[in-house]
């Protein structure tokens, strides 16, 4: 079941039309709306290979089990509980087609009352209800929340131009100060939970400052929350500075296949059949060395720990108790592609991240589990 879950969730990419992406601008007579602008912030849930949202729709809300995914924009459900209209509900006319790395939906447009918790809700939100989908079967995940740019959804919905994301609404409407999300990620091996702040970040659980690299410039990681990073092992670079990718949406720590190949050597990892993951030895592992991730004047390291599946979720994705696996693989194409690198969940348990769409920026700071050592 990893395998499959590993197919479809590290690369829940959207295929996109070859334009460029214009962030969303906000008009400010769209904030005099007279309510109270503030941060909140919503836990989410590790559930062992991605991260998870309980988000209610409808009113009376129904819940639904959301993958939470900068790394697409449409908000939709339907892969495993059915959508249950309420008098909230009203079908716009319009069809939706998103095809994904791996996998797919289509369905039909809908907007209806979204309540992520802690006060967050959103009338009339766009959502799409899936009337075919692929790739969720049998997961317990009912669909996604989108939080990647809104121009990802561009194509997407017959009749619409871009569909505005729940984070956009939250902003246009005046309900958050900013149009900004804050993701904390609790390595698994701590904790299973997690955070999501809507309109800043939670400065409570960052150590240090934050500090921001621009969008990329470089197709199609532009489309994305793609930025420019180079990564170094032991102090030796495996990857040139390129462009890549941050994603919620992707469990592992993706390098561009030269890259990966250069690690694999460095390492001494050999790959494992059941999970589809580098193994190493307890001798190797206590060879590690720092891998380091480069953007703008910053590094960000992973320690020796921090490059290794939690040993105690070993057997939840088919491996065996005593092993060590790497949570660092192969994006599949090789450098200078235009998405050289995927930075996931296994950096971002790491790492704070915040995505600022007004600035067209992403942040990264230390937690007080940067150097955990508890994998």
């Amino acid at each position: 079941m990893f395998l499959a879950l590993l197919a479809v969730l590290p690369l829940y990419l959207l295929a996109v039309a070859a334009s460029p992406v214009h962030r969303t601008a906000y008009p400010t007579s769209l904030m005099q709306t007279g309510l109270r602008k503030r941060d909140a912030s919503v836990s989410v849930t590790n559930s062992v290979v991605i991260y998870v949202a309980q988000v209610g729709i409808g009113s009376p809300p129904t819940e639904y089990t959301l993958l939470v995914d900068t790394g697409s924009s449409n908000t939709w459900v339907g892969a495993n509980q059915p959508y249950i209209p309420t008098s909230t509900s009203h079908y716009t006319g319009d069809t939706v087609y998103v095809s994904y790395g791996s996998g797919n939906f289509s369905g039909d447009e809908y907007t209806d009352t979204v309540s992520l918790g802690n006060g967050l809700t959103i009338n009339q939100q766009s959502i799409a209800v899936a009337t075919q989908s692929q790739g969720l079967s049998d997961t317990g995940i009912d669909g996604i929340l989108g939080r990647g740019p809104a121009d990802l959804t561009r194509g997407t919905v017959s009749n619409m131009n871009t569909v505005p994301t729940v984070l956009d609404n939250l902003y246009s409407r005046g309900t958050i100060s900013s149009a900004v999300l804050g993701v904390y990620f609790i390595p698994a091996s701590n904790s299973n939970s997690g955070e999501l702040t809507f309109g800043g970040y939670d400065a409570s659980v960052i150590s240090g400052a934050v500090n921001y690299a621009p969008i990329t410039s470089t197709y199609p990681s532009r489309l994305y929350w793609g930025i420019d990073q180079s990564i170094t092992y032991g102090g030796k670079t495996i990857l040139s500075s390129t462009a890549g990718i941050v994603d919620t949406g992707t469990t592992l720590i993706l390098i561009a296949t030269d890259a990966f190949s250069t690690y694999q050597s460095a390492t001494g990892g050999v790959m494992d059949k059941a999970t589809g993951l580098l193994r190493i030895t307890p001798s190797q592992y206590d060879n590690l060395q720092t891998l380091s991730f480069h953007v703008g004047a910053q590094t960000y390291d992973l320690t020796p720990n921090a490059q290794i599946w939690p040993r105690s979720l070993n057997t939840a994705i088919g491996g065996s108790s005593s092993s060590i696996y790497l949570v660092v693989a192969d994006i599949g194409t090789p450098s200078g592609s235009g998405m050289d690198f995927a930075n996931g969940y296994a950096f971002l348990e790491c790492y704070y991240s915040i995505y600022d769409t007004t600035n067209a920026r992403v942040g990264f700071a230390a937690t007080s589990y940067t150097d955990s050592t508890s994998n």
